[in-house]
C-alpha cells in the first residue's frame, strides 16, 4: 500500500467500555484487547509501516484499582512470554517509551528479554508506551537540558527544536504521521504531545478489542486523503 503512514501511534482505548457492553469485567476486556494487538501488529507490517507506538500504560494509570493494575502487568509479562518468539521469527523489533523501574521486576525482565532478543531486527519497530506521559517526558528532558549546560556540554544558545526532541525518549523514533484514537474519545491524554505537532489524528467510536484490520485500513485510507502541509501552503 502507498503513502501509509511511517510511524503510527495508537491510543488503545474501550477495552473497559467493550466488558461492559458484554457484562463481563473489566480483565476480560483486556484481555480481548491484547489479541486485538496481535492482529494490528501483523496488519501494520503487511501494510509496510515501519514503526508502530502503542499506549499500553500511561503514569496516569496507576491511579486505577489495584487489582485491575496487577491485571494489565499480568496480561503484559504473558503477551511478551506468548508472543516474543513469534515477533522475533517475524523479523518485528520491541522497544519502550517511559519509565519501567516502576514496574514489577518480572515486567522488567521480560522485556530486557525482548529487548535483547529483538535488537538486531530489522522489521516493523512495536514500541511499547509503558508507565509513559509526555509531560513527565518533557519534564525529564528540561532537567537533562539544564543538567548539560550546568557541565558546559551545550551552549543556551544551541538549544533548538532539533536538540530538544534528542532530549525525549521518543529521540530514536520518527515523529508520528498518524494518531489513532479509539472508543471515541477525542483527546490525546497525555500522549506524544511534543512529537504530535503536525500528526494527523483519527478518532472512531469502535471499542479497541473491535479495533481489526478493515477498521485499521479505513483510518489508513483517511490518512491518505488528507494534505499534509506541515504550516506550509502547496
Amino acid at each position: 500500500m502507498k503513502d501509509v503512514p511511517n510511524h503510527l501511534a495508537i491510543i488503545m482505548d474501550g477495552n473497559g467500555r467493550w466488558a461492559k457492553k458484554r457484562f463481563l469485567p473489566r480483565s476480560a476486556g483486556h484481555k480481548a484487547g491484547v489479541e486485538t494487538i496481535r492482529k494490528i501488529v501483523k496488519e501494520c507490517k503487511k501494510l509496510g509501516i515501519k514503526h508502530l507506538t502503542l499506549y499500553a500504560f500511561s503514569t496516569e494509570n496507576w491511579k486505577r484499582p489495584q487489582k485491575e493494575v496487577e491485571t494489565l502487568m499480568t496480561l503484559l509479562v504473558t503477551y511478551l512470554k506468548k508472543e516474543v518468539k513469534e515477533l522475533h521469527e517475524n523479523n518485528v523489533k520491541i522497544t519502550t517509551i517511559g519509565d519501567i523501574s516502576k514496574f514489577p521486576n518480572v515486567c522488567i525482565k521480560e522485556l530486557n528479554n525482548a529487548y535483547e532478543l529483538t535488537k538486531n531486527n530489522t522489521g516493523i519497530n512495536l514500541n511499547l508506551a509503558l508507565n509513559y506521559g509526555s509531560r513527565n517526558d518533557i519534564k525529564n528532558a528540561i532537567k537533562c537540558i539544564i543538567e548539560d549546560i550546568r557541565l558546559e556540554n551545550i551552549d543556551i544558545e544551541n538549544i533548538d527544536e532539533s536538540l530538544i526532541s534528542n532530549y525525549l525518549s521518543t529521540k530514536n523514533l520518527p515523529d508520528p504521521d498518524l494518531i489513532i484514537r479509539t472508543s471515541g474519545e477525542q483527546r490525546l491524554s497525555n500522549f506524544l504531545l511534543w512529537e504530535g505537532a503536525y500528526t494527523e489524528f483519527y478518532f472512531t467510536d469502535v471499542n479497541w478489542p473491535e479495533f481489526d484490520e478493515k477498521e485499521l485500513k479505513k483510518a489508513i485510507d483517511t490518512y491518505q486523503n488528507r494534505e499534509r502541509r506541515f504550516g506550509g501552503v502547496k
